[in-house]
């Protein structure tokens, strides 16, 4: 039997996707541009995600989702929670399901939620419980990575390459935000340097105020940095006083952001704020945020053993690629940011 036109618009308009977002704040910020590069592929698709509890607020600001499916290991502990999680979605009928993790866990939520095609990359037993296992790409920034998972199983190039959050812009005036934390002490800014970075910029911008950003548990390591300093009337410690949402609307009326390597790094980037991302461990190659675009990479780089993706230094014991960081270097990059220079 022929099927009419509007049937077959309508076939197509009811396609279902869902993609399972990765499980850290900056891998979700990179994954937006798989998002968008789905978008483009599969115009008329549906599209679902199924993102940790704790970061929907960044799910929140991703253009294009139709719905948030909130996990948490807390709520669906083990093997057996993923599959009654993934089970769970078997009304909705998926078509496809992208899966970015590569864990165990996550490709029994993917085969449990019955859609017809699954695919992932190949790693533990996912070539068992998805439908297309691809080879995971080495030496590539973790946004290519996500893509050429969608490119391998398309066969068709994604040229449109983006990382894009969306946010309202928080009405404050004259600030820069600051983020000196992170999960990963090779990579956290050390509370000497700190200070003597907050003086120099302090005493330079005179008509800048700077707020510092971070988790409640990250508040008493803010105040360290900030205790005794000068201009203290222009130094706000944020920390644990917003949500990821309320974070994002931050850092878009700020003036620009300065950054350690970590999730608000992307975050920023992804808004389009004027960002400087200061390394220490890591590899910018692989990690840095990804949109050219107003952004400035600083690390010290004469060390030999640079870069690391080691999470504490073991070879002197504390962030020496840090330590010996160029405040002038700082200046003059937040200088240009700012249209100073």
């Amino acid at each position: 039997m022929m099927q009419t036109v509007s049937n077959l618009k309508s076939q197509i308009s009811n396609f279902r996707i869902l993609i399972r977002l990765p499980n850290w704040l900056g891998d979700v910020v990179m994954a937006t541009a798989f998002v968008n590069a789905v978008k483009n592929q599969y115009t008329d698709a549906t599209i679902d995600v199924i993102i940790k509890k704790e970061l929907s607020g960044i799910g929140e600001l991703i253009p294009g989702i139709n719905k948030l499916h909130l996990f948490s290991k807390q709520d669906h502990p083990g093997l057996g929670g993923v599959y009654r999680f993934g089970k769970a979605l078997r009304p909705e009928r998926y078509d496809i399901v992208f899966n970015l993790p590569h864990s165990l866990s996550s490709f029994v939520m993917a085969w449990a939620t019955g859609a017809k095609q699954r695919i992932g990359f190949r790693k533990d037993g996912g070539i068992f419980l998805l439908t297309r296992s691809v080879k995971k790409p080495a030496g590539v920034h973790r946004v290519d990575e996500y893509i050429h998972l969608l490119e391998a199983f398309t066969g068709k190039a994604s040229t449109n390459r983006k990382v894009e959050l969306k946010a309202n812009p928080a009405n404050i005036s004259n600030t820069v935000i600051i983020n000196f934390n992170s999960e990963a002490s090779s990579r956290r800014m050390p509370v000497d340097k700190g200070r003597n970075i907050i003086n120099t910029l302090t005493t330079h911008f005179a008509e800048l105020n700077f707020a510092f950003v971070g988790s409640p548990k990250e508040a008493a390591f803010i105040d360290e940095i900030l205790t005794g300093l000068d201009n203290q009337l222009r130094l706000q410690n944020l920390a644990g006083k917003t949500n990821l949402k309320g974070l994002a609307e931050l850092m878009a009326g700020s003036k620009a952001v300065l950054t350690t390597d970590s999730g608000p790094a992307h975050l920023a980037n992804a808004l389009g704020v004027p960002t400087i991302v200061l390394f220490g461990a890591g590899d910018e190659n692989n990690t840095a945020p990804y949109n050219k675009d107003n952004l400035q990479v600083i690390r010290y780089g004469q060390l030999e053993c640079e870069p690391c993706v080691r999470n504490t230094c073991k070879l002197y014991c504390f962030p020496k690629c840090m330590q010996l960081l160029d405040e002038k270097r700082i200046l003059k990059a937040l200088s240009l940011c700012l249209n100073y220079a």
